[in-house]
């Protein structure tokens, strides 16, 4: 440890004593984890809300003793929580463009993300039941998975702690990927169609309804490959709704398609 004697605090040192005039360096402060009020609430769980949370449907006879219950209700607490975020924030922005930023900033990959550092992956290793090991490491491996368990989880804490309390934690656990929606906001047509066009396919758009008042429209787009429909989204514009539909489809993609060829699946 380093010291120097002086009446002045040089900088980047802390006096040893309220009369010392003797200094150390000064150790560096902790910087707060976005997810630590979170976290807090995820392991202030009663016990049974954390048991619903970390199961999966395969492990139990009865689907409503598993996650998806509170998965529905969390993914809805954690829309409104994030939109109670953004609408003042972007006061000139129209309705179209703060759906985009929710979307993105609570995508099935935000919600891995934070899954993943809140711990769920050991948390779902330690609940697995006998004779699931390699179902679980499956499981843990799907970002969709543990997308649902990170509703899950905030849904249960809805229901322990209420709206007041985890709408804070649960817009800090998400500060990351708000801020990443904003700085750079996803084309997903663009990015639907470079994933298609690696297996020689292409997506086409339709409008399948157009409804509403010439000043507050509403439609609904589907992405389709080859006649199959393959995502649906609504929007205020056309362009946004086929934004939605093109986000839709990459998940399905993603988890219910054939691999590229020449990749192993």
């Amino acid at each position: 440890m380093a010291y120097a004697s002086q009446t002045t605090r040089p900088q980047g040192w802390t006096r040893l004593g309220p009369s010392s005039t003797s200094w150390r360096r000064a150790s560096p402060r902790r910087r707060p984890d976005p997810l630590d009020s979170l976290r807090t609430l995820v392991d202030e769980l009663p016990g049974d809300l954390a048991e619903h949370a970390f199961t999966h449907a395969s492990w139990v006879e009865q689907r409503t003793d598993s996650y998806e219950r509170l998965a529905f209700l969390g993914d809805v607490v954690l829309s409104l929580a994030i939109s109670d975020h953004i609408y003042p924030r972007f006061p000139s922005w129209g309705a179209g463009r703060l759906t985009k930023l929710r979307a993105q900033a609570v995508s099935r990959l935000a919600c891995a993300e934070v899954a993943r550092e809140l711990g769920v992956p050991d948390r779902l290793r330690e609940r697995a039941p006998d004779g699931v090991g390699k179902n679980a490491e499956v499981l843990i491996g799907s970002d969709r998975i543990l997308a649902s368990v990170c509703e899950a989880l905030i849904g249960a804490a809805y229901l322990a702690f209420g709206m007041k309390r985890v709408a804070p934690a649960v817009v800090e656990a998400f500060s990351e990927q708000v801020e990443d929606a904003i700085e750079n906001p996803v084309d997903y047509k663009s990015l639907l169609q470079e994933t298609l066009a690696r297996r020689s396919e292409l997506v086409a758009y339709r409008i399948v309804r157009a409804s509403g008042p010439a000043h507050d429209r509403d439609f609904i787009a589907v992405a389709e490959v080859a006649g199959e429909e393959i995502g649906r989204g609504q929007g205020k514009t056309k362009k946004a709704a086929e934004q939605e539909a093109a986000s839709q489809a990459l998940e399905r993609v993603e988890e219910e398609w054939p691999p590229e060829p020449g990749k192993a699946s």
